[in-house]
């Protein structure tokens, strides 16, 4: 099982790394790499066809402002490819947002909400799911423990607000 995640910026290290810290913790092989679509367009593209001939599953493109990397990606591979826009200085994320949602006919990207990384390594982990039972039933146990948590939540609310 291997994932690739690219950000544009080392700045937003922090902003990917939960998802690097879920795929682990799932025991996926993640790919690192800080490769901006804009200033380092060849290593890019050189990462991008090492990703299609190693065993990657997913990519996931994290990106703020333009955020043209997710479409950049998804333009050279038809791997999966998850966009996580990612709130910079100005407009809050959502000129990223637009601009991954954004994507021509044919060239998709799924693409999660603005600083998501969490979602986008369990969508991930949903696709790599379909075909390894494992990763699916982990999935399934670590909704079930959701519930119980949102559950035994809604009993202490119960509780305290008890006549």
């Amino acid at each position: 099982m291997r994932v690739a995640i690219i950000m544009g910026s080392t700045s937003d290290l922090p902003k990917v790394e939960p998802a690097v810290s879920i795929l682990k913790n799932y025991g996926v092989e993640v790919d690192v790499r800080c490769l901006s679509a804009h200033r380092a367009h060849a290593g890019l593209s050189e990462f991008i066809e090492e990703a299609n001939n190693n065993g990657t599953e997913v990519i996931i493109a994290a990106a703020g402002m333009a955020a043209a990397l997710p479409g950049v990606v998804a333009s050279q591979t038809v791997l999966p490819v998850i966009g996580v826009p990612l709130s910079g200085a100005t407009l809050d994320g959502m000129d990223a947002l637009l601009s991954i949602v954004q994507m021509p006919s044919g060239i998709p990207v799924a693409t999660v909400a603005i600083n998501g990384s969490k979602n986008a390594a369990y969508l991930a982990l949903q696709i790599i799911g379909v075909n390894n039972e494992a990763v699916r039933l982990k999935l399934q146990d670590e909704r079930r423990d959701m519930e119980k948590a949102a559950m035994k939540a809604n009993e202490e609310v119960i509780e305290k607000f008890k006549y």
